[in-house]
């Protein structure tokens, strides 16, 4: 949708015609951006208090912080209030059936948690809508430069009110890509190495941020020309997901397939670059 507005410029007697775009969002993606904004109160200001945070061990290296917790009750309430019947699957609360099982929302309140107890401002809230099996929406919500990415099954992606594309890099020389590093007591570490092995020295730089969903977040912007990683979870990657697809880039398991949440596996990428980020992947593996 395109309004415009005249107006007279100081100092002159033309008029000048100023064209601005408005963007139209769904109800879905304003209940969905709400959310995560509202969230994401609290969480800025545990972050200017993070030596006074309770941490608990929920793992090795696996941290749970009593913002995880917060932000998920958030997000859940208010999740709720606007879909009272949607079920959800979070990454503290496990999964909720809902009296309507067609649609769920896939919720990580803290992606990048140990980034966050580090004081590495380089962490989000990540949404997502699954209906019928299907990813339709997703919200990846960066509060510290208030970045909010944005994306719905046909509609495209936006960072804020700014339209997104995957970036137009044809060569994997000529690219930076993302990816996780497996760490203390999780399993997959010399598969991990071998992976590097193979995509190191075929591309422009690696980078680890820390955070999955921002990872794609950033390939969907343009910001990294393709993210891999495995042993992922559903609430880590079911936004960036919508988001990489909506904006034009291409994503799928190991396998070339569709079954990402299930295997855990991810590789993203534009038309030019998947195929052969794949092809390498598969390498390390052979």
């Amino acid at each position: 949708m395109v309004s415009q507005d005249v107006f007279v410029h100081p100092g002159n007697s033309f008029l000048v015609r100023k064209t601005l775009a408005v963007m139209v969002r769904s109800a879905l993606l304003n209940v969905m951006m709400g959310a995560a904004r509202k969230a994401a109160r609290s969480l800025v200001r545990d972050y200017g208090e993070i030596e006074n945070l309770q941490v608990s061990r929920k793992g090795p290296s696996d941290f749970v912080s009593s913002a995880d917790i917060k932000v998920e009750k958030t997000l859940r309430q208010e999740l709720k209030k606007a879909r009272p019947a949607y079920g959800f699957l979070m990454e503290e609360g496990g999964e909720i059936i809902g009296d309507d099982r067609s649609n769920r929302w896939i919720v990580d309140p803290i992606d990048g948690t140990t980034n966050f107890l580090h004081g590495i401002p380089n962490f989000c809230i990540s949404i997502a809508l699954e209906r019928e099996g299907e990813l339709i929406a997703g919200v990846i919500y960066q509060p510290l430069g208030d970045e909010m990415f944005h994306a719905e099954k046909g509609a495209g992606a936006f960072l804020n009110e700014r339209r997104l594309r995957v970036s137009a890099r044809r060569k994997l020389e000529d690219s930076v890509l993302a990816t996780g590093i497996p760490f203390h007591g999780r399993g997959g570490h010399e598969p991990f190495l071998r992976e590097l092995g193979a995509v190191m020295k075929n591309v422009a730089g690696v980078r680890r941020f820390g955070s999955a969903a921002l990872d794609l977040a950033y390939v969907a912007a343009g910001r990294c020309d393709g993210y891999w990683e495995a042993g992922i979870k559903p609430w880590d990657i079911a936004a960036g997901i919508v988001l990489v697809r909506e904006a034009g880039g291409y994503v799928t398991d190991y396998e070339g397939g569709n079954k990402l949440l299930e295997t855990g596996e991810i590789i993203a990428g534009n038309d030019h670059l998947h195929q052969p980020l794949l092809r390498l992947i598969k390498s390390a593996h052979a």
